[in-house]
């Protein structure tokens, strides 16, 4: 935290390029290779100027200018704009750790706005998630979260959990008066299982968070030749797989993803499955099953009525997923209604793109994702996950506790252990060597 660091913030290559500098020599090192005497600049100032070797003139460029504490990371910092060649980024960067910096490691710009209290610990993290974001719903997850609305959540919690732990230990003080009690029992139930409902909802909201991050999975599965690499290059929009009339052309599952009304669907192309002797293709017919298994949507295509048995074993296989079933070829065969035994379908055209607007729509209702805004608080990180699912058990254990009519001094221990185990999120409980930089390993070097 006494040095002063330097990172390189944007991709080489481009037309702009950003240096960071923080720390509490930033303005005396950049004076040493700016044209400029920067020790005296006025905070949130931008200084035009030269950065220089001697008397070479490495690049002209701007100088952006942050005091402390108004800085991201909270020290005295700046920002160097200059053009975007990889040989004057390393340049400038050389010049900087000549002069007395150091190279900034993964993370360390926001490790140290934690540090200096910028941020809580779940808002560092949602830098690395907002950086990482690839649609409309991460992104607000983790503005939700940088913002510091999960962050304000528990803050609630662990404060009513703070309070009745201080009741309960109140009364250790007058052990000697066994009838005094400053904690209504039944209140006090009333509150943790209020509280643990809370903490409870947040826990599960952790699946839908990590679905939204890697994608749903949607498996497409039928009889060879139904249509199913068309549809995948159809959906994406690009020849991702191999069309051929051939049967049994996909002998593999090939995946990929793509964006619809800002959540991320990742659709599995499988093989065909039907009898054969081809050991490559039944491998591939197993790898099928095993993407049904693993999906949350399923998209059955057929060109042909299905047997009454076809329709009972792909039924019987998604019972636990949302299936879609999908008459393809529209422009081939005719719109005789098939039996179907009371299964809803849509018809569309993979060589052609009729009814994929419709389809799109009905995966998207398929998925039951609730409308994201954000204040919704929605559970990505497993560190946090974990760290909810401890305080569950911990608050379970004050009301088996209660149920049984334990003393306070039991009950007061178990709350204890709750608020620990919240504070754990926000870093008000941690082991600051091992923990942080487990964090802030997986940072991009720079932010």
């Amino acid at each position: 935290m006494n040095e002063t660091i330097c990172a390189l913030a944007t991709a080489p290559g481009g037309a702009i390029g950003i240096i960071r500098i923080s720390g509490t020599q930033t303005l005396e090192i950049l004076s040493r290779v700016f044209t400029k005497n920067l020790t005296q600049a006025q905070p949130n100032t931008i200084h035009y100027g030269h950065i220089k070797n001697g008397e070479e003139i490495v690049d002209e460029v701007l100088v952006s200018v942050f005091r402390a504490p108004h800085s991201y990371t909270g020290e005295e910092s700046a920002e160097i704009s200059c053009h975007g060649s990889r040989y004057i980024l390393n340049k400038v960067l050389a010049l900087l750790i000549a002069n007395g910096c150091r190279q900034a490691g993964p993370g360390e710009f926001t490790q140290r706005a934690y540090l200096n209290g910028k941020m809580d610990l779940s808002q560092a993290e949602a830098v690395a998630d907002l950086i990482a974001s690839t649609n409309q719903a991460t992104h607000q997850i983790a503005i939700s979260q940088l913002r510091g609305h999960f962050s304000s959540k528990l803050a609630q919690l662990r404060e009513q959990l703070l309070k009745l732990t201080s009741l309960l230990e109140l009364e250790l003080d007058f052990s000697d008066h066994e009838d005094l009690e400053f904690a209504d029992r039944s209140e006090l139930m009333d509150i943790t299982k209020t509280i643990d409902n809370h903490i409870t909802r947040l826990a599960k909201s952790f699946e839908t968070g990590q679905t939204l991050k890697q994608g749903i999975p949607v498996a497409i599965v039928g009889k060879t030749n139904v249509g199913k690499s068309t549809l995948l290059n159809r959906l994406l929009k690009d020849d991702r797989a191999i069309v051929s009339d051939i049967h049994g052309t996909t002998r593999d599952t090939i995946e990929d993803t793509i964006d619809i009304n800002g959540i991320t669907f990742r659709f599995i192309d499988t093989a065909g499955i039907r009898q054969t002797q081809d050991e490559v293709e039944q491998i591939g017919i197993t790898r099928t099953y095993a993407a049904i298994d693993k999906a949350r949507i399923v998209l059955w295509l057929i060109d042909t009525e299905p047997s009454t048995k076809e329709i009972n074993d792909i039924t019987q296989r998604t019972e636990n997923k949302k299936l879609i079933v999908i008459k393809n070829k529209a422009d081939k065969t005719d719109n005789n209604s098939y039996n179907l035994l009371n299964l809803p379908f849509i018809t569309i055209s993979a060589k052609f793109g009729t009814g994929i607007e419709e389809l799109e729509q009905a995966i998207y209702e398929a998925a039951n994702i609730p409308a994201l805004t954000e204040n919704d608080i929605i559970v990505t990180n497993a560190r946090h996950y974990d760290a909810l699912v401890r305080a569950h058990d911990s608050i379970q254990r004050v009301i088996d506790g209660l149920q049984m009519q334990l003393s306070g001094d039991l009950l007061s221990e178990d709350l204890r252990q709750a608020l620990d185990t919240l504070a754990e999120i926000t870093g008000g409980q941690i082991t600051p060597n091992e923990v942080l930089g487990n964090i802030f390993k997986n940072f991009c070097v720079g932010k």
